[in-house]
């Protein structure tokens, strides 16, 4: 009964902050950020339909809390201590006076069963996941290497010796508190583990962790989603990063392929182009039409209007990319499932 009631405040907490990423992402839905894959710059993107990746996770932290507690809403009561009792219970009238949808099946099961603890702390663990990672890449884009956001100062501390020091804490204790979660986890399988049917007093010890868990996922959310809906986006910083790194030659070998050059040998040629960048200092915007016609003579002037960032973005218009138009449809459904 107690975890029923924290599942859904939780639950009730996730909601507010995947509100809060829909109204970020609305805002940034043009917003030119690089993505990444490996840490490098790879193509352009928008900076909601970054945030949309993480509402994306958050729905499905929800749905995960929503399957658990289905099946935490079971009473054992009239298990007795593991063959049940020899008075005539109604135990379905108890289970529907406390608000169960149903009763446990076996009373070995019901004394012994600590899966809902498990499942629970499972999904909290998987909820501590995704606000580790949206942590991590907080802390680096509040770096002066990256310089994308800024928190609001009352999610920041200085440093003790540094005057010029804007730690981003919160986003770092976050980060850290994950493995409190895990370990919780780890704590309630290894418990459980080799239990034989049915009680052993090794099952008090579950306590202890998933209510810890429990406590740990809600302050955490209770600090992350102000820090989110409080930062400032650096939206100059992200389109100048953008600019950079050549995040835009898929578009511009795809420009070849639109041309009808087969797509291996417009990956050669774009390769060929970003190398020639490279040696003379220049981007793929600035290079002159001349180098690239050298390269491979179908190019023409049109090459500059293909890889611009906003045609790179708003040009990937399947279900589920960065273009205005999709993020404003992700934004739609994630408010409808919260809803």
């Amino acid at each position: 009964m107690t975890l029923k009631k924290e599942t859904d405040e939780i639950t009730a907490r996730l909601k507010r902050l995947v509100a809060v990423l829909c109204d970020k992402a609305e805002e940034h839905k043009d917003t030119i950020m690089p993505g990444y894959t490996h840490l490098q710059r790879a193509q352009p993107i928008t900076f909601g339909h970054h945030l949309m990746a993480y509402a994306s996770m958050l729905c499905r932290d929800i749905d995960r809390l929503a399957d658990a507690r289905k099946r935490m809403n079971i009473l054992p009561l009239g298990s007795g201590a593991l063959a049940g009792t020899t008075y005539p219970l109604d135990r379905q009238a108890v289970a529907d006076m406390l608000g169960f949808d149903g009763i446990s099946a076996n009373s070995l099961d019901g004394v012994s069963d600590r899966d809902f603890c498990i499942e629970l702390a499972s999904a909290l663990s998987l909820i501590m996941v995704h606000l580790s990672r949206f942590s991590e890449e907080i802390i680096m884009w509040c770096s002066w290497e990256f310089k994308f956001v800024e928190l609001d100062d009352a999610f920041s501390t200085g440093s003790s010796i540094m005057p010029q020091k804007k730690n981003p804490d919160i986003a770092e204790l976050v980060r850290g508190k994950s493995g409190r979660v895990f370990g919780d986890l780890t704590a309630l399988l290894t418990v459980m583990k080799g239990i034989a049917l049915a009680y052993n007093k090794d099952m008090q010890e579950d306590k202890e962790a998933i209510f810890d868990a429990v406590d740990t996922v809600k302050m955490c959310l209770d600090a992350f989603t102000p820090m989110i809906d409080t930062m400032t986006v650096l939206k100059e910083n992200m389109r100048s990063a953008a600019a950079k790194g050549f995040i835009n030659a898929t578009d511009c070998a795809d420009y070849l392929v639109g041309k009808g050059l087969p797509f291996r040998d417009a990956y050669k040629a774009t390769g060929e182009l970003v190398a020639l960048c490279i040696d003379k200092g220049l981007t793929l915007e600035t290079l002159p039409i001349e180098e690239y016609k050298a390269v491979c003579d179908i190019f023409d002037e049109g090459v500059y209007e293909a890889i611009s960032l906003e045609k790179c973005v708003n040009g990937r218009i399947t279900v589920g990319g960065p273009c205005a138009e999709s993020v404003e449809l992700q934004i739609q459904k994630a408010r409808e499932f919260i809803r």
